[in-house]
């Protein structure tokens, strides 16, 4: 299968279906690049048309990003929510290219984020839950602010999410992952969540959890 010139760059492994196909579209996290979460491309399922975007800033000396992350004096932590929410319709545009370009199916389209890009999976899907089918978010938080107005009066009946978070988490303390789940339930939303004694990262417990959870699913 060639790779099309889209709105993102990306890595492609092709389903073994001819059309149709269920597509998993990986969303790196921040510093990092679409080899990243690619890695798992060969453990999935056959069927699935995988598909690992580039995010759109380029970091010095290397990396990419969906958006910025600052920090002031007393090293708060500020992200860049303008950057965010066009990188949220950014994803939004690339899926519909993905859909049309690689022939998959608009009824199974599943995000699969890490960090940076389990934030922006949230987001795309409570505010596009029409264009997703399934969320998994790894080592990710809600952030509504990047959501779309309105998002609360969606239909969200076909949107199922799995998430799950490292309980010593470095980076993105698992306090503010345990509030997903409230969060979610609360509109009506069919989400798991589970934790591992892991810091920053995608372990393989968490690895065959989702994997499972998905062919359940």
């Amino acid at each position: 299968m060639i790779t099309k010139n889209l709105s993102l760059e990306h890595l492609i492994k092709p389903s073994s279906l001819t059309e149709k196909a269920p597509v998993i579209i990986m969303l790196h996290g921040y510093g990092s690049n679409e080899n990243d979460l690619f890695s798992f491309a060969g453990e999935l399922p056959e069927e699935y048309l995988i598909v690992s975007a580039k995010a759109p800033l380029a970091m010095q000396p290397y990396g990419n990003a969906w958006y910025e992350i600052n920090f002031d004096a007393s090293q708060n932590k500020f992200t860049n929510d303008e950057q965010a929410i066009e990188s949220r319709e950014l994803i939004v545009k690339f899926i519909d290219e993905v859909v049309e370009n690689y022939h998959a199916d608009p009824e199974q389209v599943i995000l699969l984020g890490f960090s940076q890009g389990a934030i922006l999976s949230y987001a795309v899907a409570l505010s596009y839950p029409e264009k997703i089918n399934k969320v998994v978010a790894l080592s990710g938080y809600i952030h509504s602010a990047i959501f779309k107005q309105g998002y609360e009066n969606n239909d969200f009946s076909k949107l199922k999410i799995y998430g799950s978070h490292g309980s010593v988490d470095q980076v993105i303390p698992v306090e503010w992952a345990r509030k997903n789940k409230p969060f979610l339930e609360n509109l009506g939303i069919d989400y798991k969540y589970s934790e591992f004694p892991v810091g920053h990262g995608v372990n393989p417990q968490s690895f065959m959890e989702f994997k499972n959870w998905l062919a359940k699913n």
